[in-house]
């Protein structure tokens, strides 16, 4: 008996280590910014919003050049970024007159610290930044949109298919699902899918409290209640161009365009220069006056 109960408990202190060493090599790399938005000569101001659970998120308010009753967009990095990475797109967007909000996810930048972090969490973050902002005076509370880059744009389509007060959702480099870019990260580590692989997607879908295929973006685009951009690098090896491909074909054109750039999965160079193409799609989606069938066009191949 007490050969067993020692072979039982080590057993368990392997698979609890197991457990330790997953959720310690996929933990988010905290990162804190170094330039601010008067990198760019912009006004700008440091805030702090109320999270889950008692969390705080910190953000840069940009308020918008165009005065008060503007719309406004909350900018969400992605994973192991911070609101400095998302900075290059902000000049524009500010010169067409949206008052700007440039967030930490918990665990990242300059917000607080919490026990992990995904997409659920992410989308979370996001839903309580849109939630502060909506009530700030100058926004127009029914004039929101999101931008938001590779988890952080999963996490903009997650909050789209539950929120009834999002005008338009800009997604860059979303992936089309969790299980597939969790196996192509474990296939660069060589790790074999089965029997490791395979349970470590079991284990973290335990630990997030969420199927994957419930907040995959591949299910949550077809439930957005707003237009939908897809902005994708045709260079992207993190995410391949053809997940961008599927999520356009599964929103099935309902709202929704698909714009093509050169570029990689972090890369905003093309989009800088293609720029317009976003402003024109939010124009068409948040400012009044504007046809909101414009923001339903077809789809752009710009950059192949």
């Amino acid at each position: 008996m007490l050969t067993l109960a020692l072979t039982l408990a080590g057993i368990a202190l392997a698979v609890a280590g197991f457990h330790g060493l997953i959720r310690w090599s996929l933990r988010a790399p905290r990162v804190v910014e170094r330039e601010t938005p008067a990198k760019f000569g912009l006004a700008y101001e440091d805030v702090r919003i109320p999270g889950a659970g008692g969390k705080s998120l910190f953000g840069w308010l940009v308020p918008s050049a165009a005065g008060e009753g503007a719309p406004a967009l909350v900018i969400l990095h992605g994973w192991g970024g911070n609101a400095e990475t998302m900075l290059p797109l902000v000049p524009a967007l500010h010169r067409a007159g949206f008052a700007l909000l440039l967030i930490d996810a918990r665990n990242h930048g300059k917000s607080d610290a919490d026990t992990f972090s995904s997409l659920p969490r992410f989308a979370e973050d996001l839903d309580h930044a849109l939630d502060w902002l909506k009530v700030r005076r100058g926004v127009k509370p029914d004039r929101l949109g999101v931008v938001g880059h590779s988890v952080g744009a999963a996490a903009a389509l997650l909050a789209a298919s539950r929120r009834h007060d999002l005008a338009a959702v800009v997604s860059i480099a979303a992936f089309a699902h969790p299980a597939g870019m969790m196996r192509r990260l474990l296939k660069s580590w060589r790790i074999p899918y089965l029997p490791f692989g395979w349970y470590v997607l079991r284990y973290v879908q335990k630990v997030i409290g969420y199927r994957f295929d419930d907040i995959a973006p591949l299910s949550t685009i077809a439930h957005a209640r707003c237009p939908v951009l897809l902005v994708h690098g045709t260079e992207d090896t993190t995410v391949p161009v053809a997940e961008a491909e599927l999520l356009h074909a599964r929103r099935g054109g309902k709202q929704g365009r698909l714009l093509l750039v050169k570029g990689s999965h972090d890369s905003y160079e093309e989009l800088d220069r293609q720029i317009g193409d976003v402003i024109d799609f939010l124009d068409s989606a948040l400012k009044p006056g504007n046809s909101p069938d414009s923001a339903n066009k077809p789809a752009s191949r710009s950059g192949t």
